[in-house]
């Protein structure tokens, strides 16, 4: 993939922040696990262009290793904010079905990787991958076989988003605030589909950056991994307790499966 980016030397990294630095709510939705969700020095949440926060199922309470499931929809456009909550500037690497967002390789969430450069105490969104300094494509949920990964031939750590957070060696010169232009919502989600979840490479973006200097240390602050399913495989891996006992969207009342036996009631079950 080639890029419109300045040259550059190992320690020089792309930077964008965000226009708006008010926090928002995380939607988080209990979960069976009963793990609360931990304060994150560097918070990420998944917002989608039509709903909001996506309903969130933490597995582990770690604030430095956090996992947890998120509930997608089908052709649902989405994008990440990340929230600095250090008093120091950090670099995060951002990988999507493996795949890092701006540079478009697969990746390690290693700290000589392309990463986005964000200010103390602010908040920055990204909502697709970077194809120039000035333009991104659209992340949107899809089937793994439509997705951005699978187009190179990567399925290796398809349906998670990760993100690794860096601080930033001590330096004495400060650099200046960059910003990113918030765009809007588009497209409707439609009825999700029992096929692996991906995330696609959708339309074209403005979204201006440039780049500056940043040394990162070598170990990272904390990781985080956001496993997506659709709704109805959360409630197979009874992720979501709310529709445990609910009856499968594939079952007919004229075609029941139970090989012409009657079933026990459904609280025996």
């Amino acid at each position: 993939m080639k890029h419109r980016y300045v040259v550059f030397i190992m320690t020089t990294i792309l930077a964008i922040s965000a226009c708006a630095n008010t926090p928002s709510e995380n939607g988080v939705t209990s979960s069976p696990f009963q793990i609360n969700r931990p304060f994150l020095p560097v918070d990420i949440n998944v917002l989608s262009d039509n709903s909001g926060s996506l309903p969130e199922f933490p597995v582990s309470g770690s604030s430095d290793h956090y996992r947890a499931y998120l509930q997608a929809a089908l052709n649902q456009r989405y994008k990440l904010r990340i929230s600095n909550n250090t008093g120091q500037r950090v670099g995060i690497v951002i990988a999507v079905d493996g795949r890092n967002i701006i540079s478009g390789q697969k990746s390690y969430l290693h700290n000589s990787e392309r990463m986005y450069i964000l200010d103390a105490h602010a908040t920055a969104e990204y909502e697709g991958w970077r194809t120039g300094a000035n333009q991104v494509n659209r992340f949107y949920f899809t089937e793994a076989t439509n997705s951005y990964a699978a187009a190179w031939g990567d399925n290796s750590a398809m349906g998670v988003i990760a993100m690794a957070v860096y601080v930033e060696r001590p330096r004495p010169e400060i650099m200046d605030r960059i910003y990113e232009k918030r765009m809007g919502p588009s497209a409707s989600e439609s009825a999700a589909t029992q096929a692996a979840p991906g995330t696609g490479f959708g339309e074209t973006r403005y979204s201006p950056s440039y780049s500056v200097n940043f040394e990162p240390l070598s170990e990272s602050l904390e990781k985080v991994f956001l496993k997506y399913e659709w709704r109805e495989t959360l409630c197979e891996k009874r992720i979501i307790s709310a529709c445990q006992n609910l009856p499968k969207t594939n079952e007919n009342r004229f075609w029941p499966d139970n090989k012409g036996y009657a079933p026990p009631p459904a609280h025996l079950y």
